[in-house]
């Protein structure tokens, strides 16, 4: 193994071959384009200075002596190596290729190579990293004092939906949140579910509004075979696959009438029963209902049951619209930019003054996804 002998502040290479005229023509190319780099005869070697040299980049040969690229990306990988590797090989086809990427490689590269395709190879694999580096702020910007579960937020009014959140999430009794389409209302049942006792449980969700209604009664409760035509083979429903967890019912106030009872039946009793079936099953599940409709409104006129809604309505949950959130505007516009970013690996820096002017005078309604389909 031979460290570079001047320090070079470009990205660490580590060329892995056999063949010295190749580790020097790779040496003196890569350093000309800015990278530190050290190279290494054998995958041994390589090991070796890996430790020592900490590389980014691993251009490695697939045939040598002893261990072989292919077995040094296999272990760079089991060690879980932030180092990318990029094969060579004279060798080349489309199974090496394969195997290659089985073996945790990055990339390849053909023997013979022209200068431009170890470069392009290289460039593309710090492009790669370029983009993990965003994922990784993005994780830590979720992470951080305005971050609650998955969402963002630094308003009042969302930040009283949170301290909510953390009140009620360890309890079974049903919650039903409110609030306009696109507001975030599956968000606000995820983290119900993650901050609660049922968190390493199912979190099993259905549109009731986006089910036909005569595949809805088996969807939710399940089917015994020959309960109807198409029913070739017993079927459980939605809340045996939540069993121990959380369903999470958006668009409740699209349920017809009929279902209403049955699902009353199953939070009272804690039991279903499926199409066709004669007995009852029990069931252990946290049941989390969210809807656009004015439930009140909805019962009094007859379409939704009062019994149910009060069912419920146990702990109601309002999200706030985004007109009534505009704190939160540039602060989830900036999340959005990473976020694409990251995405479609773009490298849009900033949201220029007069664009952020425009977006907090924008006449937003209450859906968030809307601002994110902006950005």
């Amino acid at each position: 193994m031979e460290a570079a002998s001047q320090k070079v502040q470009g990205p660490k290479v580590l060329v892995v071959d056999d063949e010295e005229n190749l580790r020097l023509v790779l040496r003196t190319l890569l350093r000309k384009q800015g990278y530190d780099v050290s190279v290494a005869a054998s995958a041994k070697e390589a090991l070796a200075a890996i430790e020592a040299f900490a590389p980014d980049y691993v251009l490695c040969d697939v045939r040598m002596p002893g261990m072989s690229g292919l077995e040094l990306a296999s272990e760079l990988a089991a060690k879980q190596s932030p180092a990318t590797v990029i094969l060579m090989s004279a060798f080349g086809s489309v199974d090496l290729a394969i195997e290659a990427m089985k073996a945790g490689a990055y990339d390849y590269v053909q023997k013979p190579f022209k200068q431009d395709e170890v470069l392009l190879a290289l460039r593309k694999a710090e492009e790669r990293e370029s983009l993990r580096r965003e994922n990784r702020q993005l994780r830590e910007t979720l992470k951080s004092a305005n971050s609650f579960a998955e969402m963002l937020a630094k308003s009042e009014k969302m930040r009283a939906v949170f301290r909510t959140i953390e009140k009620v999430a360890e309890y079974k009794t049903t919650v039903l949140i409110e609030g306009e389409s696109g507001t975030g209302k599956e968000l606000i049942a995820r983290a119900l579910h993650q901050k609660g006792p049922r968190a390493q449980k199912p979190f099993v969700a259905v549109n009731c509004g986006a089910i036909p209604e005569a595949l809805l009664e088996s969807e939710l409760f399940g089917h015994k075979r020959g309960a109807f035509t198409d029913a070739s083979t017993d079927k459980k429903g939605l809340f045996e696959e939540a069993d121990t967890g959380t369903l999470f019912l958006d668009e409740v106030g699209e349920l017809p009438l009929a279902l209403q009872v049955k699902l009353l039946r199953a939070l009272q009793e804690s039991t279903i029963r499926r199409l066709g079936e004669t007995r009852d099953i029990k069931i252990d599940v946290r049941v989390i209902a969210a809807t656009v409709r004015d439930l009140t409104l909805e019962a009094k006129e007859g379409r939704f049951r009062e019994d149910l809604f009060y069912r419920l309505n146990v702990l109601p949950i309002h999200v706030p619209p985004l007109r009534e959130r505009r704190d939160d505007i540039l602060m989830l516009a900036d999340h959005f930019l990473a976020k694409n970013n990251a995405r479609m690996g773009t490298k849009v820096r900033d949201i220029e003054p007069a664009a952020r002017k425009l977006l907090l005078d924008y006449p937003w309604p209450g859906n968030v996804r809307e601002l994110e389909n902006m950005i």
